[in-house]
């Protein structure tokens, strides 16, 4: 069982910037592909990053492209989501997901392991 905790969530204004990290608590975790996703009061859990097991490769939503950076740390067992030129729209509940199985994806229900979230909100 891989437990993640997510931090780095707040209140920011529009234009700011947030880091927003993941913690595993399993040594596995670097041979897992990990996602970022959001979801928004009302809508559904949406896609907006992914990394490899590795590391080498990334993955963005389009909404994120250009402003968001994923990151991950296997010898710290961390992955991280750098938010740049933030956006009142990106204000939603960010999760963390691990894939156990596979490579990356942009359907939640195809992760196994999710964190409680972290809140960030982008005020105008």
């Amino acid at each position: 069982q891989v437990q993640l905790v997510e931090s780095g969530g707040g209140l920011v204004q529009a234009g700011g910037s947030l880091r927003l990290s993941c913690a595993a608590s399993e040594r596995t975790f670097s041979r897992y592909n990990m996602g970022w996703f959001r979801q928004a009061p009302g809508k559904e859990r949406e896609f907006v990053a992914a990394i490899s097991w590795g590391g080498t490769s990334t993955y963005y939503a389009d909404s994120a492209k250009g402003r968001f950076t994923i990151s991950r740390d296997n010898a710290k067992n961390m992955v991280y989501l750098q938010m740049n030129s933030l956006k009142p729209e990106d204000t939603a509940v960010y999760y963390c997901a691990a894939r156990t199985v596979g490579s990356w994806s942009l359907r939640p229900h195809e992760y196994d392991y999710w964190g409680q979230g972290t809140q960030v909100t982008v005020s105008s």
